[in-house]
């Protein structure tokens, strides 16, 4: 792909993401199903990972994943940031770094947009239960993706870990990085550059990122073939979380 062709396409999946998180046009970005939904997601990693997070090699990188690219909270600041940064990221970055946010920016949309399946599903199915439980997880992520919606998924965060790791190895990046702190907060972008600095920091301290990926994508590929065979002990006989949906 040219250049310009990755622009193009980092620009079309920029547009993609703020449309898949508008509340206007889609009412379920502000269904409280949705946050306690990723609450749940975010709780059954850390169980699926908690053998890593015990290890002080492993645990920057696990809480970057499970805090900041898979966590509760409302993350549209970054969609917003990211915006006003184009034109600059377009002029400066080398095209293997716009790759690299491109393929980022299209992991996040894919998992905002099956996200807001899984909880219209919950929410349509609740009656009135409010609440998610494996069971009712496993059912609505079995009707709400396809196999190749969430192998694509899967897929996506294997390129991008592996390309932050070839990232992070090169020190000029870092001192880019560092150089950048006072214009990011003098142009109101400090979020997105803390942001960027725990993500640097956290496959830095890692070195090899190799196992760590490989765990991940075997323990997630076999949770999503149990998962959309509508089993529901795709996360072990062990885990059985039930979290109340409030009001």
């Amino acid at each position: 792909m040219t250049r310009r062709g990755t622009v193009e396409r980092l620009a079309g999946i920029a547009d993609r993401l703020r449309a898949a998180r508008d509340p206007v046009a889609l009412p379920a970005n502000r269904s409280p199903w949705l946050r306690a939904l990723r609450g749940w997601q975010s709780r059954r990693l850390a169980h699926s990972f908690a053998d890593f997070q015990d290890l002080p090699h492993y645990r920057k990188a696990v809480v970057f994943f499970l805090e900041d690219l898979y966590g509760e909270e409302d993350v549209s600041w970054r969609d917003r940031d990211l915006a006003r940064m184009m034109p600059t990221m377009v002029r400066w970055l080398p095209e293997a770094m716009l790759d690299t946010v491109a393929d980022a920016l299209e992991l996040d949309w894919i998992s905002h947009m099956l996200d807001l399946r899984v909880a219209t599903l919950l929410e349509s199915s609740a009656g009135g239960d409010r609440t998610i439980d494996v069971g009712r997880y496993a059912r609505a992520y079995a009707e709400a993706g396809t196999r190749a919606e969430r192998s694509r998924q899967i897929d996506l965060l294997m390129t991008v870990g592996r390309e932050l790791e070839s990232i992070v190895r090169k020190p000029i990046v870092y001192a880019v990085l560092r150089l950048a702190r006072g214009p990011a907060a003098s142009a109101g972008l400090g979020g997105l550059q803390s942001f960027l600095e725990r993500g640097f920091a956290a496959f830095r301290d890692l070195g090899s990122a190799r196992h760590f990926l490989e765990t991940i994508e075997a323990r997630e590929r076999a949770a999503m073939q149990r998962l959309l065979a509508g089993r529901s002990d795709a996360f072990g006989e062990d885990f059985d979380l039930s979290l109340r949906v409030p009001m």
